[in-house]
């Protein structure tokens, strides 16, 4: 699935339900990465999980936070694999120099 198929798939799912603006759509966005972060910190990080608390799902949160992008980027018309090959296009440019490859 490319971008633009995740984003008309978001769109059939969201469309009938009506979008919420985009400020709201935004603390969504906080609101899943802050998850996230509680899920690598639990599993990397110093703060473990409590035995009572259930084992987070990585992947679960990455997807919902991809889930919110693509809701503000298709209510603020944004073509997300224009928008991925322009920032990978400034990345390649500006970091050209900055990082060398790892051996092995």
């Amino acid at each position: 699935m490319d971008l633009r198929d995740v984003q008309r798939e978001v769109d059939r799912w969201v469309a009938p339900f009506g979008y919420w603006d985009p400020l709201a759509n935004l603390v969504r966005l906080t609101e899943e990465v802050g998850e996230l972060a509680r899920e690598i910190n639990h599993r990397w990080g110093p703060k473990k999980k409590k035995p009572t608390e259930d084992t987070g799902d990585v992947a679960l949160e990455l997807g919902d936070i991809l889930f919110v992008v693509a809701v503000l980027a298709n209510q603020l018309n944004i073509d997300l694999e224009e928008a991925f090959r322009r920032v990978m296009d400034k990345y390649r440019t500006r970091d050209a120099d900055r990082w060398r490859p790892k051996d092995g």
